[in-house]
């Protein structure tokens, strides 16, 4: 028997976005679920992009002035990891 994978709670961090909007594989919710039913703190994070999603709604991408779209570009463009 070998030991199922689990996710660090920075990965399950980098799949939330998808895992809302229902676009993971059936095995990677999978193990979204199982961690969010052992991690108090991942599933209150969860929660909390739920209520900001709900609360801010959608923007579309024409809505932006240019410069707020860059400074968002900008800003997700760091939060991603170096490429090998």
């Amino acid at each position: 028997m070998t030991p199922s994978p689990t996710l660090s709670c920075q990965q399950l961090v980098e799949l939330v976005s998808d895992y809302l909007e229902g676009a993971l594989d059936p095995h990677t919710a999978t193990l979204v679920e199982e961690h969010l039913a052992d991690c108090p703190g991942c599933e209150t994070y969860l929660e909390q992009m739920r209520q900001t999603i709900s609360l801010l709604g959608t923007v579309s991408e024409d809505q932006l002035s240019k410069p707020t779209r860059a400074g968002l570009m900008a800003a997700f463009r760091d939060l991603r990891p170096p490429r090998p």
